[in-house]
């Protein structure tokens, strides 16, 4: 009879427990800026840091306080100029030469296994073990570069992405208001 009357006890403080942690979540749950979300929604999730921030999310956060919006060479002048429509800014050109889209590839003959690009590389993309072959997950690598100064033999290149019916955009700008197409 004691051993009941202890679990319900212990039932009942952890039931008062969970009620109010539940309580708390809702009533002093903090949200994040909206604005913070849409331009980190914006940018391209390289995490790569040449904006001078370590990652996409603390860039979005300096823009949303009146950081300059032209930092971001992985996204390019079509970020700037997504960026200028969602703040109402001006677009000014990009802070840096625009780069190509491309992805890592290891040449597995040279590599030594030395796992430097590994711990370089911000998303995982890059997969292997100690003295053993590296290679990359084309799909995850973002093509920030990251891992291109660790690597001791110099066995990581950048090979632009080839154009698909998944990427392709068009690269001309839309015709001005009023002017015709001439055939």
């Amino acid at each position: 009879m004691e051993i009941l009357l202890a679990i319900a006890i212990m039932t009942l403080g952890a039931v008062t427990l969970g009620a109010a942690l539940g309580f708390a979540s809702v009533k002093f749950r903090v949200e994040g800026d909206p604005l913070v979300g849409k331009i980190d929604a914006i940018l391209p999730q390289t995490q790569c840091g040449q904006c001078g921030y370590p990652g996409c999310k603390p860039y979005a956060e300096a823009i949303a306080q009146g950081e300059a919006i032209n930092k971001c060479p992985p996204g390019g002048a079509e970020g700037v100029q997504r960026l200028a429509d969602l703040l109402g800014r001006e677009v000014k050109p990009l802070d840096a030469e625009e780069q190509p889209k491309a992805a890592a590839v290891i040449d597995e003959n040279t590599c030594i296994g030395c796992t430097l690009c590994i711990q370089a590389c911000p998303v995982d993309a890059i997969v292997g073990a100690a003295k053993q072959m590296h290679t990359v997950l084309a799909g995850q690598c973002t093509g920030c570069t990251l891992c291109l100064p660790p690597c001791p033999v110099e066995c990581i290149r950048m090979q632009p992405l080839a154009e698909s019916i998944e990427t392709w955009k068009w690269k001309h700008p839309a015709l001005a208001a009023g002017e015709a197409a001439r055939c």
